[in-house]
């Protein structure tokens, strides 16, 4: 992962990116393959290091056997700001308090934002950093196994730090010299680390298949699990022969920054080692995608797109546990495709309105917020509105039709919305700008010639002089865009 940095050129650059980006073609849903829940796990290289370590503790439930983790840190190290982001969590150049995060992890888990801390004593842990990486500093990888040892037990971690890589997914075949930092951020360091990851978190292994590979590669439509955030319109999986009629374990593979089908093509989907271990050891493996719209094509680790990227509830987050739930899942269901017009109104301070297109058949709806259902009763009506919600605070909801027999058919995308700040309902002060003066200002800041407010990271446009936006204040240092 290239180091994120305020970019003048960034936006000439995201174009060029949009011009070349993949054009998706005959992407199919992602199938229904009856995968084994109990042998979930997640593994991913920086950006998607830090993703890894988020989905392994906010949704430990899921990813119940493990993660492995390259170049990443601490859960929810950045804690919603940039500067920590590119400082702290990647230079070190101040001191993680990895202490602060435990306990941050303790509240979230009790308050029930992630899930309990307990399902993390029987996962299994793999990290890997080089002391040749300059990105992402070793002392940054030392502050997440202090972070996991306080709820993984310390024979279940392995921290492999002395091979002289840069900051890359390393093989033991294939891509740059080892000590190399730059595109495709693949190396060859003659060390298999996508085995030894594998290896950690399923245990022993059959030898892996280095001929033809015997499964099958598929493009999926990643836009029935999530609309816009930062990810592509399609992702990759790839199903080994064996798991069209076995139940097999499933494995979510995370890419890096500048490492999207985009970016680099194909070559972090099959040429970092992962495929030929999964084709002898019955392992799916799902290989979302970050589009060109995302900041630098990373995963939101930091507050990009939303200000709970780190819990259940963040749009990524979701839409992950999503894909895990659709290939977990045996497709009996009940046959009725998803709701449409899935939008959110309504907003108050702690309740919001959700809101569908009716679907032909259907009895009643049930509706989720960032992946767990929130109707005691099925829903009957097209809207719902969903109470208890935090103030100044983004959520993610989806809605599935449900049959006579109240079994559910396809889940819908997800529809995101904020609520208002805790006092003075739809109230707030607002500011008419630039986006320049309002970064000046403080009310919002520039990233790669893109301008975003602070607190609700909403994407504003162009950072210039000549871009202006209405920001009302919600709360202390949030800001949406709007008006009075």
């Amino acid at each position: 992962m290239p180091a994120i940095r305020l970019n003048w050129k960034g936006l000439a650059a995201a174009a060029a990116m949009a011009v070349a980006a993949h054009a998706a073609t005959g992407a199919v849903p992602l199938p229904s393959l009856g995968a084994n829940p109990a042998e979930v796990s997640v593994s991913g290289l920086s950006a998607g290091g830090f993703a890894a370590v988020q989905l392994h503790v906010a949704y430990s439930a899921t990813f119940k056997r493990g993660a492995g983790v390259v170049a990443g840190g601490p859960f929810y190290c950045a804690e919603g700001s940039v500067l920590n982001a590119t400082g702290r969590c990647m230079t070190h150049s101040t001191s993680i308090p990895v202490s602060s995060l435990v306990s941050t992890t303790n509240s979230w888990a009790a308050s029930g934002a992630i899930d309990p801390v307990s399902n993390l004593s029987a996962s299994k842990v793999y990290m890997f950093s080089g002391t040749s990486d300059n990105t992402v500093k070793q002392a940054v990888m030392d502050d997440l196994k202090t972070y996991y040892q306080s709820f993984v037990p310390a024979a279940n971690i392995v921290y492999k730090n002395n091979i002289g890589a840069g900051h890359a997914m390393v093989t033991d075949d294939y891509g740059s010299a080892c000590s190399t930092t730059a595109a495709p951020y693949i190396n060859n360091c003659g060390f298999d680390l996508a085995g030894e990851i594998l290896t950690q978190i399923y245990g022993p292994l059959n030898p892996r298949n280095n001929g033809t590979l015997g499964g099958t590669f598929t493009e999926f439509n990643q836009s029935e699990f999530v609309s816009g955030h930062g990810m592509a319109a399609t992702g990759w999986i790839y199903v080994p022969q064996a798991c069209t009629t076995t139940s097999c374990r499933v494995h979510l593979v995370l890419h890096g920054c500048k490492q999207n089908y985009s970016d680099v093509s194909d070559q972090y989907v099959r040429k970092t080692g992962y495929n030929r271990w999964a084709d002898t050891n019955n392992i799916v493996l799902i290989y979302p995608q970050t589009s060109t719209a995302a900041t630098n094509s990373c995963w939101d680790w930091w507050g990009y797109d939303s200000a709970n990227y780190a819990k259940k509830s963040g749009p990524q987050m979701a839409a992950f546990k999503a894909m895990i739930d659709r290939v977990t899942s045996s497709g009996g269901g009940s046959g009725l495709p998803a709701p449409t017009g899935v939008g959110t109104s309504g907003a108050t301070s702690s309740s919001m309105v959700i809101g569908w297109n009716a679907v032909s058949g259907a009895s009643g709806y049930n509706v989720y917020r960032g992946g767990s259902k929130v109707n005691a009763a099925p829903v009957t009506a097209t809207s719902y509105t969903d109470s208890g919600l935090a103030a100044s605070t983004s959520y993610s909801w989806t809605v599935a039709a449900l049959n006579a027999s109240n079994v559910e058919g396809a889940m819908s995308t997800a529809a995101t919305g904020a609520t208002t700040a805790g006092s003075g309902g739809g109230t707030g002060t607002c500011y008419t700008a630039s986006n320049y003066t309002h970064t000046i200002a403080g009310r919002a800041y520039a990233l790669y010639g893109l301008t975003y407010a602070y607190g609700s990271n909403q994407s504003m446009g162009l950072w210039n002089i000549y871009a202006t936006t209405t920001l009302k204040q919600t709360g202390p240092n949030y800001y949406v865009i709007g008006s009075c």
